[in-house]
């Protein structure tokens, strides 16, 4: 009878001890999950409605995006300021191809991609061959590109758009299985999704247990899959009722899978990870760090042209006021999901759940009729949880 209790006692500190370990993780779900019911109860079930979920993905799809490549910046042990006025600089431009030079869609998006990468790599040249601090060069960028997509729009909004151009953002993937209501896509993909992240879940179990290393105790691997798994098909349920899966969703999708493969499962992510740890052991080690550096504000830029394109698309319009303060919001997300301030630590899967947090807060809010004033306040207060979370874990270890 000593015996057994001594083992519970061992199961329970096992327990406890992995639970205290990943706490992050476990609370990024679990607040979430809160905040959308709290939002769903307050708001008479108007945020889980059908069109309110698309809605919330068409209105933050430009923040995730940016999360994705913001993440790779803050890890390398970098920041870049400069990602709003990036997108609208990059949004105007493809305005002002499309509309007044009347290049087509094929040509123009590709061609402000590229005008991306370039002002990625030029915010990188500096910082990582002349050891320009990040902050001031890309501090300087936000300033060079606000002021260039004023003179580029001559202070005027540009559009409207084409429909191939609108369907970036406001098109929806068709039904394959032609039922539309509802729609087959949507419930096929759900499955497919749900399938995929048990199987992947125990394909990490079973290679953990291969190689002795430590496993997600089964109790929590059991209630997270269900948890996620019944979570992410109610959403795609409730988007086949409407009008299916957005072109925008996919997309999300897409990149999540593509950056959380790259950073966790590549020897290019643990490099990143290894940079912003250390970038002296880095370098010592054999890592070109200049070129990390580089390559990670290339990556940016790239997903900040992109989500300039996608929020011009959304809005069939480029502003001169497009992108204005939209960085805060990107670089909170980051740090609401779990990335480091010091680098070297960080989640692509925590960025997007950051990101989803405020966009559930700033939907749920606007519902409730809250003004603009006192959402900025419980943004960032939640902020300022967020990291002295970090910060209290850190001193507590």
């Amino acid at each position: 009878m000593e015996l057994a209790d001594n083992n519970n006692d061992g199961a329970g500190k096992s327990l406890g001890a992995y639970l205290a370990g990943h706490l992050r993780d476990y609370g990024l779900l679990v607040a979430l999950i809160a905040i959308m019911l709290f939002f769903q109860v307050v708001t008479g079930g108007t945020l889980l409605k059908p069109v309110n979920i698309t809605n919330l993905f068409l209105q933050n799809s430009y923040i995730i995006i940016m999360a994705l490549g913001m993440l790779i910046v803050i890890v390398a042990g970098h920041i870049d300021l400069s990602v709003g006025s990036v997108m609208g600089f990059v949004g105007a431009l493809a305005a002002v191809m499309m509309v007044n030079w009347g290049w087509p869609v094929w040509l123009t998006i590709p061609a402000c991609l590229v005008a991306g990468i370039v002002i990625g790599a030029w915010h990188g040249y500096w910082v990582a061959y002349w050891k320009i601090p990040a902050f001031i060069v890309t501090l300087a960028g936000m300033l060079v590109f606000r002021g260039l997509s004023l003179w580029l729009l001559e202070g005027q909004s540009v559009g409207p758009f084409e429909r191939s151009f609108q369907s970036l953002s406001t098109g929806f993937i068709p039904d394959i299985l032609g039922i539309n209501r509802p729609n087959g896509t949507a419930l096929i993909a759900g499955a497919l999704a749900v399938i995929l992240i048990v199987w992947m879940g125990l394909n990490q179990r079973a290679r953990n247990r291969k190689y002795g290393m430590d496993d997600e105790p089964t109790m929590f691997f059991v209630v997270r899959n269900v948890v996620v798994c019944g979570a992410l098909f109610y959403v795609m349920y409730k988007l086949s009722g409407f009008r299916g899966l957005p072109n925008v969703l996919v997309s999300m999708v897409v990149l999540t899978v593509v950056y959380a493969f790259i950073t966790e499962n590549t020897t290019l992510g643990r490099r990143i990870y290894a940079l912003g740890g250390n970038e002296k052991a880095a370098k010592l080690s054999g890592i070109k760090t200049e070129k990390l550096t580089f390559l990670a504000f290339v990556n940016m830029g790239m997903l900040a042209a992109l989500a300039g394109l996608i929020f011009a698309a959304r809005l069939n319009t480029a502003t001169p006021k497009a992108g204005f303060a939209v960085e805060l919001d990107v670089i909170a997300a980051v740090f609401i999901g779990g990335a480091s301030m010091s680098g070297g630590s960080g989640k692509i899967i925590g960025a997007v759940v950051g990101a989803f947090i405020m966009g559930v807060l700033n939907n749920g809010m606007s519902i409730m009729g809250i003004g603009i004033d006192y959402q900025q306040v419980i943004k960032g207060l939640v902020l300022l949880a967020a990291v002295f979370f970090d910060v209290y874990q850190k001193n507590k270890g």
